[in-house]
């Protein structure tokens, strides 16, 4: 593997439909523009639809062909995921490639309008709820994707499956690290059920290492914000290169279903794309079951596998 992967070598995306949640801004903002650039359809799913205006504006302007649409989508709010999804349904379009990039880090706790804890609720939930109602709109073709960013932290991560919602104990950190570890407990099982169903996608994992973007200081209470903002400009890689990792999972020919791309340099903090290992917690198959079975119970969504299209 090419330990020099760049934004460069991504594979023409002509023709090829791709949604990237959080795309107004830093990580998912570089995304839908290098996807865009290659020539991929992209739909800009953003909460804040101003930000994801001037997002929109800023890739058409540095490519005038490309064809970028914004969506308005908040992942911590199931009724707002569910009329992106039938909106996209409805308007009888094929998806490509789906990146669950929308994320919030180490909040007070605090109930998103469903009564679930914001991280939980943002970082997992409604991406599984928006993976599961857009299933009939895949592309039942090698090279359909499910690309859901991670993070490192879920190393420290515990599933906590009687008390997912912080409410008998809650630390910020603690939240973030369930809510990341739950992420690839949620790649790896719906990896094992587009298999189990005969179906040609895949679901694949990313994470970005320690990249400069804005999550870091919304992380922080206001008055650390300063040391937040030095500390990322001392250590963390750009977010040009923080990005690398989830452009790979996306369009890398041949990555196999299940994998997990990070940073290559040490301790996975920066560098450039490679594969690299999920702690033993986020390969427990039985936590993943459990996991499927309470998030189905909580979003009311049910994965609905349709039969492999003929050859």
């Amino acid at each position: 593997m090419n330990t020099k992967w760049t934004a460069e070598q991504i594979p023409g995306q002509q023709g090829r439909t791709a949604i990237v949640t959080g795309a107004n801004s830093g990580l998912g903002f570089i995304v839908a523009r290098e996807l865009a650039r290659a020539g991929a359809r992209v739909i800009v799913a953003t909460r804040d639809a101003g930000r994801g205006a001037n997002a929109v504006g800023e890739i058409k302007a540095a490519h005038p062909a490309a064809k970028v649409e914004l969506a308005q989508l908040d992942l911590a709010n199931l009724a707002s995921v569910r009329a992106f999804a039938q909106s996209f349904l409805d308007a009888g379009s094929s998806l490509d490639l789906l990146v669950n990039n929308a994320g919030v880090m180490a909040v007070p706790r605090r109930l998103s309008p469903d009564g679930f804890e914001l991280q939980f609720a943002t970082n997992h939930l409604g991406h599984f709820a928006l993976t599961g109602l857009l299933v009939p709109a895949f592309n039942q073709q090698p090279g359909t994707r499910v690309i859901t960013v991670s993070s490192n932290n879920h190393k420290a991560g515990q599933m906590r499956l009687d008390d997912l919602q912080g409410e008998q104990q809650y630390s910020r950190w603690g939240a973030y690290a369930q809510s990341k570890l739950s992420n690839l407990l949620f790649t790896l099982e719906l990896d094992r059920r587009l298999k189990a169903a005969g179906l040609p996608m895949i679901s694949v994992a990313a994470h970005p290492g320690y990249s400069a973007t804005n999550l870091q200081n919304n992380a922080v209470p206001r008055q650390l914000r300063f040391l937040a903002r030095m500390a990322n400009a001392l250590m963390a890689q750009s977010a040009e290169i923080g990005a690398l990792p989830l452009l790979y999972a996306a369009t890398y020919p041949d990555l196999p279903g299940g994998s997990y791309i990070g940073p290559d340099g040490p301790a996975e903090m920066r560098g450039y794309p490679t594969v690299v290992q999920p702690s033993d917690k986020a390969k427990d198959v039985e936590d993943a079951s459990r996991l499927w079975q309470i998030s189905e119970k909580l979003t009311r969504v049910t994965y609905e596998m349709p039969a492999p299209a003929a050859a």
